[in-house]
This record gives C-alpha cells, structure tokens and sequence, in this order.
C-alpha cells in the first residue's frame, strides 16, 4: 500500500471526475449513442442543477470563512467550516461531482456509464478524503471529531 499513499491528494478530484467523464462517454459511443428521452432529460438538468448547488455552496462557505478551497493542500485550511451546507455533508464539492457524474450516466445510459460515479466514490475516498480528515483531526482535534459525529462524510 506504500505506493498507492504516493497517489494521496496528487490529483485534483476535478481532473479524476474529468477522466471518468471522458471514460463513460467513450465507452458509451463505442456502444453506440441514442438520443435520450425527455424524462431523461429532466433528470439530467435536475442533476446537474443540484450538483452545481452543492459545489457552489461549498465554494462560498469556504470563500466566507476565508479558507483554501485547494484540495491539493489540506493543511493550508485556517477555519473549520461547519455552517451552512456544511451542516448536512462534510464534502459538498465532492457530492456535487458525484452527481454530475450521475448526470452523465444518466444521460449516456450505457453499462459503461454506470461505474463512474462508484468509481469516483471510492477513488476519492481513498486518495482524497481519508487524507484530508487526517489533516483536519490534527488541525482542528475535538472540534472535527466532534464535527463528524454529528455529519456524514456524504450525505
């Protein structure tokens, strides 16, 4: 496992959910595209429009509090933000990619479609966030443990 802790927040979890975009459309046009259905449509936008609310309420609260949004160096964070939509997930950003993601796989409707957001799930788990709540519980220690007993990692 010491060569997969080389990989711990060294690639940005847009990048890694940008891979995935691309890996999900590929596959899904080598399998041929169709055109989706307006219902299909409709869950996409409502998607996306939901992914994009929680990207940008995580941005902004970080923005208020006057801390990093840089996910490649967590312990430049200065305050632990616990307001707003900080209140129902402790990564926000991430939540919104997965459902931008989702959004995709709706859309493609393909197999291949289908293991994208998974995949960005527990890569992200991993690489990213385990990392992360390391930085945070020595920065911050009962305040973020505290934090964490009473919010869920994702929703």
């Amino acid at each position: 496992m010491q060569g997969l802790n080389a990989l711990e927040t060294r690639i940005p979890p847009p990048v890694v959910a940008l891979v995935l975009a691309f890996l999900m459309w590929n596959g899904s046009v080598w399998l041929g595209a169709v055109s989706p259905p307006a219902w299909r449509l409709a869950l996409v936008a409502a998607l996306v429009a939901l992914g994009a609310v929680c990207d940008l309420s995580g941005v902004w609260a970080f923005h208020r509090a006057r801390t990093t949004v840089n996910p490649m160096k967590p312990g430049s964070a200065t305050s632990l933000v616990t307001a707003g939509i900080y209140r129902w997930t402790r990564n926000p950003m991430y939540v919104g990619m997965v459902l931008f993601l989702t959004a995709g796989a709706v859309y493609l409707w393909s197999i291949w479609a289908l293991p994208g957001p998974l995949a960005f799930v527990v890569y992200i788990n991993r690489f990213q966030i385990g990392p992360e709540e390391r930085v945070m519980r020595a920065r911050f220690g009962e305040a973020y443990e505290a934090y964490c007993r009473r919010v869920r990692r994702w929703m």
